[in-house]
């Protein structure tokens, strides 16, 4: 499908990229992405995928904006606290790309319902803030075959890595949850705004990268950005053989 001239100079600085182009380019207008969460790191991960014309995306979330969010969570706005969360991606997106098609899920993802709303989808970002989320689609994206970009804020510090398979899935990494106390909440220890605008613009990048077919994933190695100290560092990761996430699969 050809572009419209609003289209060519919408997208001018994706399509004169070699790596990109045109056929790049179509290749985002015809993907669908999925997030889980429309938070500190969903807001800037969606922003820059309505921004980069991927053609629809899937949030989920059955939270409201509260006023607390808004330090991070750039998606939503003042005149839209109490608001779904959902709902006011919805808005916030048509403002920036109406090309977008935006899939409002208003619940939470459950075992239940984890394998609909995946299946739909092309690729996956996770955006979550709990362990039993991320092990669930973890598992639910190794069953579907479905790329995961999965990303975790904290204080100063996030972690990105890329799961699928025939790599290292999120079990193989954390084959265990922290102890308590080990990984508070940021409500508890508190989190720095930009941050989640750093680590979610990074699962955008990964994820139309993997739409594109174009550079190298974050499959195998786990990024650690440490932002009181502006240092970046990535870590090799394995895959377990034993691990009953996603052995089967890797077999």
């Amino acid at each position: 499908m050809a572009f419209t001239d609003e289209e060519l100079e919408r997208y001018a600085r994706h399509i004169v990229l070699r790596e990109i182009g045109g056929p790049g380019q179509r290749k985002l207008q015809a993907a669908r992405v999925l997030c889980i969460g429309a938070g500190g790191l969903g807001s800037p991960a969606l922003m820059y995928l309505a921004a980069a014309g991927v053609g629809t995306l899937g949030v989920v979330d059955d939270d409201h904006v509260s006023l607390s969010n808004l330090q991070r969570q750039v998606l939503h706005a003042t005149d839209r606290v109490d608001a779904p969360k959902t709902e006011s991606a919805r808005a916030a997106i048509a403002a920036l790309n109406p090309h977008v098609s935006v899939e409002a899920h208003a619940e939470r993802l459950t075992a239940e319902n984890a394998e609909r709303l995946v299946g739909g989808y092309d690729v996956v970002l996770d955006g979550s803030d709990n362990f039993d989320t991320r092990y669930l689609l973890n598992a639910v994206c190794l069953r579907l075959d479905r790329p995961l970009v999965a990303a975790a804020i904290g204080q100063w510090e996030g972690q990105l890595s890329v799961y699928r398979r025939g790599g290292p899935c999120f079990a193989c990494v954390f084959p265990e949850r922290p102890a308590a106390g080990l990984a508070p909440s940021c409500a508890e220890a508190g989190v720095l705004g930009a941050l989640a605008g750093v680590m979610g613009a990074l699962q955008a990048a990964e994820a139309v990268k993997l739409i594109v077919g174009t550079g190298e994933s974050l499959s195998g190695r786990l990024l650690l950005y440490d932002a009181l100290w502006a240092d970046f560092r990535t870590v090799t990761t394995k895959r377990r053989p034993d691990c009953p996430a996603c052995a089967r699969f890797n077999a």
